[in-house]
């Protein structure tokens, strides 16, 4: 069952909250996918001598600066509210894209990566923390679900800038776009609110385990503490140990994806095109799961999504005729980036406002070990085992064990919404 539509008490309309998420979220998902769009043509750089772990290399820096990012976010949007931290956050990230565009040499590109990193792992849980507690109650999942697609828009645009500019253009071109984040600055400091305000009587039904009850304490240096609570213990470790499963498809894809594709034998071209109907199969892939998830079925939808990611790649590792290898593309997408997006707005249904930033920084921040070990997982396995179709089957793992803990989740209990002020009576959750 869902939350009794309404309307968001927390000073933020959900129009505006959505789009401006999507809109941030996008400039993200092109600083996100840019690395496996001009893959190929790093490792054809006449002077840096990229290989294919040079590559992953490079990848696994760029993830390696996601958990400082997320956690010190996190904590910072529920400590001093979402405004202040999203907007050093976009300012980072722009800078940090131009000095990828600038670097004369690979060690300097690496470590403009890093910085890169820290501030993509930064503005997911910000933005996802912010839309979650603008959005109405009823579509909650539908309107996070919305704003979380800009990751995939801004892959799609990854693919087609770079379809468009390469390999005729010097790649490092295609970082100069990084600048965009600072005119949003002005945006942001005027739509997003400064205060984070509780909304605890719409916690969602199909939230899991339990929500606290309003005599927990609310200090913010024990927000980890709470996590690991007795209440809380099992759904926030299950919750960093899917998160680790998901971020190892979606940065191992983001990274590889294209190359793998050259490696079966398509062109440059081709494989850009591979990477853009991955990126249109996430969009829609996330908001029809963001309705199904709406109608109470959020962890069946998570489930099925990581399920799908498996069975695509393992079509893609097959001869099939080109139509067909575009939609398993899609569906990989969706079970990429669509599973992680319902994997976040898990996380935002099962706590609170004063502890959700905090859960989805250190839920990204934790899982964000798999970023970190996707793109050299999916490098080393390309270099150990010799056949093409190796680096598609080493995304059906960590698939497999998403649904698996996902599937471990148990339905909680919520405050009774017609329990006495101060009463501790609970009643069910429905999944």
């Amino acid at each position: 069952m869902n939350p009794t539509p309404g309307t968001s008490t927390t000073g933020a309309r959900p129009g505006p909250a959505v789009a401006l998420g999507l809109v941030i979220l996008c400039i993200e998902g092109y600083d996100l996918f840019i690395l496996g769009a001009v893959g190929p043509s790093l490792l054809s750089h006449p002077d840096w001598d990229v290989t294919k772990s040079t590559l992953g290399l490079l990848g696994s820096l760029t993830a390696l600066g996601m958990p400082l990012g997320s956690i010190a976010a996190g904590w910072a949007g529920d400590h001093y509210g979402r405004r202040l931290p999203m907007v050093i956050s976009l300012a980072w990230l722009s800078v940090s894209m131009l000095l990828s565009a600038g670097a004369g040499d690979l060690t300097l590109f690496a470590a403009t990566r890093f910085l890169t990193g820290m501030g993509i792992g930064a503005l997911i849980p910000l933005v996802t923390a912010y839309v979650s507690e603008a959005a109405t109650p009823a579509r909650h999942s539908l309107q996070v679900g919305t704003a979380t697609t800009g990751l995939a828009i801004g892959g799609i645009l990854t693919g087609v800038v770079g379809r468009t500019l390469l390999p005729e253009w010097d790649f490092r071109t295609l970082f100069l776009f990084g600048a965009i984040p600072l005119v949003l600055i002005p945006v942001v400091w005027r739509l997003v609110p400064a205060v984070v305000r509780d909304r605890t009587a719409q916690a969602p039904h199909d939230a899991a385990e339990a929500i606290p009850s309003a005599a927990e304490p609310h200090d913010s240096a024990n927000r980890l503490r709470q996590l690991l609570a007795p209440q809380y213990r099992r759904s926030t470790l299950l919750f960093w140990a899917a998160t680790f499963a998901g971020l190892v498809i979606v940065y191992g894809a983001s990274t590889w994806l294209p190359t793998l594709m050259v490696d079966s034998g398509y062109d440059l071209g081709s494989s850009l095109e591979f990477s853009i109907a991955f990126n249109v199969g996430a969009v829609i892939g996330t908001i029809g799961a963001a309705l199904v998830a709406d109608r109470g079925l959020l962890k069946a939808a998570t489930i099925v999504s990581f399920l799908l990611a498996a069975v695509a790649m393992i079509t893609l590792s097959t001869p099939q005729p080109r139509p067909l290898l575009l939609v398993a593309s899609a569906v990989a997408g969706f079970g990429a980036l669509g599973t992680q997006a319902l994997v976040n707005i898990y996380v935002a249904h099962a706590h609170p406002a004063r502890l959700r930033g905090t859960a989805l920084g250190f839920s990204l921040g934790v899982g964000r070990v798999g970023a970190i070990v996707g793109p050299s997982y999916l490098a080393a396995v390309t270099v150990l085992i010799s056949s093409s179709q190796a680096g598609f089957y080493a995304f059906v793992v960590p698939a497999l064990l998403g649904a698996v803990l996902i599937g471990l989740l148990r339905p909680g209990r919520r405050p009774s919404a017609t329990a006495p002020a101060g009463a501790h009576s609970e009643a069910p959750v429905v999944q």
